[in-house]
């Protein structure tokens, strides 16, 4: 790494400095200095070779910006370090502090289906760490050290740890390493909102990327036959059916009550919180799904009262599925992917799918795009040849 021409002053724990990249761009990284170690945080912002005037006003732009987070970390670290300790806690245990996030998921009934993945990862912490860490030790070398770790677990899960009898690993998907390093950003963050650190190490530290798997749905005509086919369980039926047509998530559809449905004169609405999310929405429904809904009970009565999902409902899904004489592997949560399909399909925009769906990001809902389209080049690619 090439020092930078920007900061000269010796003290400072925190310096701007400067990469040249391949392209003759240059890169703005912090050269940070604090509890006697090194660390960067690579800011993504550059320097670009000035032809036009423009572009000199583009790079003294982006200088300003790079020097006010300069400005800001350093303030952050003297706070920290030089007369302000006392406000933050950084020699609280970090594993306790993990294992006590675990347990408070574990009692929420709203989190209990993720408190799997927060125990798998406290695993592998346990493995990369040992009881005497603390949030002093956690810097972004330390958070890019277990992305290594999970990368490579398989093979150094022995290396952190004074623990000879250890398990031995086997090496992670792609969404496992997501997920679990998910759990970690989410442990640190808190940490930071409660003032247990002053920098949040995860700065700078890009995470693992998912997998894109292929997502199983229905087509309407599909759908249309199921509605058409008997089920053993009509609750099953309606619950199916009300997913496809309206994108609801199961845990939502378990959950949801009388009083969130809101019935008006041209439309009828849900209005209910995200069991995944947390998120409060707001879902008009089709008169095909309201169908579904059967005879309205009192508000706090459950709407589908006698669903609950479980490996014994997935079995009867499938064998009513495959009634129908549909052969693909669904699951309920394909009702989600059929509803999204369909109504890109029908001529609904990407911006309004998201938004029924509840999805916080736009690339969420691009994978169902992605579908489409690739039915699309299938439908072109039927066109027979004319010479």
């Amino acid at each position: 790494m090439k020092t930078s021409k920007i900061s000269k002053a010796k003290k400072e724990p925190v310096k701007l400095r400067e990469k040249v990249l391949a392209n003759g761009n240059i890169s703005l990284y912090l050269d940070i200095y604090r509890n006697g170690k090194r660390e960067y945080e690579f800011l993504k912002l550059y320097l670009i070779k000035e032809r036009t005037p423009q572009d000199r006003k583009q790079n003294e732009q982006t200088l300003l910006t790079a020097q006010a987070i300069r400005s800001k970390r350093q303030i952050e670290i003297q706070n920290g370090e030089y007369g302000f300790t006392k406000q933050f806690k950084l020699e609280t245990p970090f594993l306790q502090y993990y294992r006590k996030m675990c347990e408070e998921r574990h009692q929420n009934p709203d989190s209990n289906g993720n408190w799997g993945n927060w125990h798998s990862c406290l695993k592998y912490l346990e493995v990369y760490c040992d009881e005497k860490t603390t949030f002093k030790d956690i810097d972004s070398a330390w958070v890019e050290g277990f992305k290594e770790f999970l990368n490579t677990v398989e093979k150094n899960s022995h290396k952190r740890t004074k623990n000879k009898d250890s398990e031995l690993f086997q090496p992670l998907s792609q969404n496992s390493k997501v997920s679990y390093f998910n759990k970690l950003r989410a442990c640190i963050n808190q940490a930071y909102e409660e003032r247990l650190i002053p920098v949040n190490p995860l700065r700078g530290v890009e995470g693992f990327k998912a997998d894109e798997t292929e997502r199983a749905y229905l087509t309407l005509d599909e759908v249309r036959k199921l509605a058409q086919t008997p089920c053993k369980y009509p609750y099953l039926k309606n619950t199916f059916l009300f997913s496809c047509l309206t994108g609801l998530r199961k845990s939502d559809i378990e959950k949801l009550t009388w009083g969130e449905i809101h019935k008006h004169e041209d439309f009828t609405r849900i209005i209910f919180k995200q069991k995944k999310t947390k998120g409060q929405e707001y879902l008009d429904i089709s008169p095909e799904a309201e169908e579904y809904l059967g005879e309205r009970g009192a508000n706090d009565e459950r709407v589908f009262s006698g669903f609950k999902y479980g490996s014994w409902t997935l079995l009867e899904l499938r064998r009513w599925v495959l009634a129908a004489g549909i052969t693909k592997d669904i699951t309920f949560h394909c009702g989600r992917h059929t509803f999204a399909v369909l109504m890109l399909e029908l001529g609904a925009d990407i911006y309004t799918v998201s938004k029924l769906l509840g999805h916080r990001e736009l690339a969420t809902t691009q994978i169902y795009a992605k579908v489409v389209d690739k039915k699309k080049q299938e439908a072109v690619s039927l066109i027979p040849k004319i010479k």
